[in-house]
């Protein structure tokens, strides 16, 4: 198993080029990649074990995202308030718990093992887990679940000022959206815009 992992020590995460990532084994090893040479051990440490415990998973994405990570301090699932929500509908789970920095081998085997064959996690007090069969898929996922974290967070803070509850999908219908809409393929495919705008914002620079 190999992994690629970005740099986060000296390049901006907008600015990221191909050359920029970096070539690690499963041992945690750097074995190719950009110049700056330096592992963040942390994303290692969650990543490779989803890949160990996950053979049919190809990327996994994780970021400390404004409204993901607000919404984890919660402690909860989402609700199922939205067509989007429904991509999650019983298909995301909640990692309870918050032991630091990502620094042993242990908390990212806890991480992959709570995932188990889901395709999102929400990682309490932390931020956003998805994988994917392919890079677009999970990154759909990923934008995704970060807007139905934000959606969510608007939508209570309105019911609750009128002193009520949101109006939640009824489960027939949010299973029959889901098949529709929560696929690899319909990740994959929803992802396409998203690649077409960056690459024609960024020139295709991010290629380099």
């Amino acid at each position: 198993m190999l992994l690629l992992i970005h740099v986060v020590c000296r390049v901006a995460f907008s600015l990221i080029n191909k050359s920029d990532l970096i070539h690690v084994n499963e041992e945690g090893e750097i074995i190719g990649g950009g110049e700056t040479r330096l592992l963040n051990t942390a994303a290692f440490m969650i990543h490779s074990a989803i890949h160990k415990a996950r053979p049919d998973v190809i990327a996994a994405a994780h970021s400390h995202s404004i409204y993901g990570r607000s919404f984890c301090t919660l402690g909860r699932t989402l609700d199922t308030i939205t067509q989007d929500a429904c991509s999650f509908h019983n298909d995301h789970v909640l990692y309870e718990s918050f032991n630091g920095i990502v620094l042993a081998a242990e908390e990212g085997h806890n991480i992959a093992k709570a995932l188990g064959n889901k395709k999102a996690a929400l990682l309490q007090n932390h931020g956003l887990l998805t994988v994917g069969k392919t890079v677009e898929e999970t990154v759909f996922w990923f934008v995704s679940l970060e807007k139905c974290c934000q959606a969510q967070l608007m939508a209570d803070a309105a019911a609750g000022g009128r002193g009520g509850e949101t109006k939640k999908i009824d489960e027939e219908d949010a299973v029959y959206t889901f098949k529709a809409i929560g696929s690899p393929m319909a990740g994959y495919f929803s992802a396409k815009p998203l690649f077409d705008v960056i690459h024609k914002e960024t020139g295709g620079d991010y290629l380099q």
